[in-house]
């Protein structure tokens, strides 16, 4: 089975509960840091087989709100929605988990243990 990945920023509360979760759980995992690591495009388009960029952007957080009307309006052009993405990719929700080739978006315990255990 491939390594689960999370995608995320160290230091964001939702990714620490997913942390602690995983490890009392004894789920090894990979942790890919946008803010060390960035993200490339082919990733995203990954993610967007699967996902809708609805449900990747975090619409609810300070990144998104700090954008102006025509970067958020943007979002419906895929192309453009990358490109958001790469730029400042505190914009996706956290935590993204892959596994395998299933994707779970933000943290809900119910839900990882349903996924994963």
């Amino acid at each position: 089975m491939k390594p689960l990945i999370i995608f995320g920023i160290k230091n964001c509360d939702t990714m620490q509960k997913a942390f602690k979760w995983l490890d009392a759980k004894k789920i090894s995992y990979e942790f890919h840091d946008y803010k060390k690591s960035g993200i490339t495009e082919a990733e995203i388009l990954k993610w967007m087989k699967k996902l809708s960029i609805d449900e990747i952007i975090n619409k609810r957080g300070t990144t998104w709100k700090n954008y102006s009307d025509a970067e958020k309006a943007g979002i419906s052009d895929p192309k453009k929605a990358i490109e958001l993405i790469i730029k400042n990719p505190s914009v996706v929700k956290r935590p993204l988990l892959q596994h395998g080739s299933e994707y779970l978006l933000g943290f809900q315990e119910e839900e990882w243990s349903a996924a994963l255990l």
